[in-house]
């Protein structure tokens, strides 16, 4: 080690960073380390010396989750009063923006509530938690129990009944208004008789979707798949949620392969069965075809439906099977259906009478 000019080798002595000759690596002094400073001292808040202090900094709380309430059901009353009207813009931006503003009141009231309870009212003594990856003691758990009394007693939650009452009140109803939205997406009436009904009725052709070409049973070879929609649903006015209910897959098997049950023995035409392409369980449109074991896929929750057992679910979320489409053949040897689906289509999550 060599020495600086004019230093003074006894004042060194405390900085020094020897050499293990060895392996070369410094060694620091252990007096070179820092202290732990320790928390700084306790500061009381105005709301821990002023008694009236701390009855402002609740009321306030308590307003703040009470303006909370209030912009929740202004929420509502705004989808209500200011209701969506097709074609109007204007009833657009003031039913987002109204929505938008009892939303917004709603969430912020129990967010600042929130910040203001702790950081006037709460205790504001700083404290260290000790973590461990592994399960603590019985002692330890007791410990925490402890501590979660203690929060309890410090943050006065039971104490302070008007703040609590105010916040349980704006947690109830903050959610109100997304429920209310929601449940204004469902139709009105029951959905039982609108799922049930598709434009699929005695004598419409099967046609080519999207062309809306018509079918004829020649036309549909061994193992062939179809996307099928009914005759003139191009045309309908409302044709996207028409096309959302009748949407058809069309396959042809061996009529040997089939496992018709009593009832549905004139349904296929020739081994070509036909099978609602809406997923019952959740409505995802069933389009994926595995032709050597026959089964149909759900790309989106993989649920299974065997083509040759009337489309029974055999993998899968899905609890029912695929509705099927009665079809036959006109004087032209187009395909048709005999009739509409005998039984709702899509999910079976509602509520179904049947």
């Amino acid at each position: 080690m060599s020495q600086q000019d004019g230093a003074d080798p006894g004042t060194a002595v405390e900085r020094v960073e020897s050499e293990v000759p060895s392996t070369g690596i410094a060694v620091v002094d252990e007096s070179d380390r820092l202290e732990n400073p320790g928390f700084p001292p306790f500061r009381p808040r105005i709301s821990d010396v002023d008694p009236e202090k701390d009855r402002q900094n609740s009321r306030r709380v308590s307003w703040l989750f009470l303006a909370s309430i209030v912009g929740s059901v202004f929420a509502i009353v705004a989808y209500i009063v200011f209701p969506i009207e097709l074609g109007n813009l204007g009833s657009v931006r003031l039913n987002t923006l109204f929505l938008g503003l009892g939303i917004t009141l709603g969430l912020l009231g129990i967010g600042f509530g929130a910040v203001h309870w702790s950081k006037t009212l709460m205790d504001g003594h700083d404290l260290v938690e000790s973590r461990h990856p592994t399960r603590g003691s019985d002692a330890t758990r007791a410990r925490a129990a402890e501590i979660f009394t203690l929060g309890n007693e410090e943050s006065g939650f039971t104490r302070r009944k008007m703040i609590r009452n105010t916040l349980i009140g704006a947690l109830v109803v903050s959610p109100l208004p997304a429920v209310v939205i929601f449940r204004d997406l469902a139709p009105a009436a029951d959905p039982v008789p609108l799922l049930k009904h598709t434009l699929w009725a005695e004598g419409v052709r099967l046609t080519r979707d999207p062309s809306g070409v018509p079918i004829r049973a020649s036309d549909v070879t061994l193992g062939s798949v179809f996307h099928v929609i009914p005759e003139g649903l191009n045309e309908s006015e409302d044709r996207l949620e028409e096309k959302a209910k009748a949407a058809v897959l069309l396959v042809r098997l061996r009529p040997g392969d089939l496992n018709v049950s009593p009832g549905r023995e004139d349904w296929n035409f020739r081994g070509i069965v036909a099978y609602s392409k809406i997923c019952t369980h959740v409505g995802c449109p069933v389009a994926l075809y595995e032709q050597q074991t026959h089964h149909l896929l759900c790309p989106c929750h993989q649920s299974q439906f065997d083509m040759t057992n009337q489309a029974k679910v055999i993998f899968g979320p899905a609890k029912r099977p695929l509705p099927q489409l009665p079809i036959t053949v006109d004087d032209e040897g187009y395909l048709i259906a005999r009739s509409d689906f005998l039984e709702p289509v899509g999910p079976s999550f509602w509520e179904r009478s049947l």
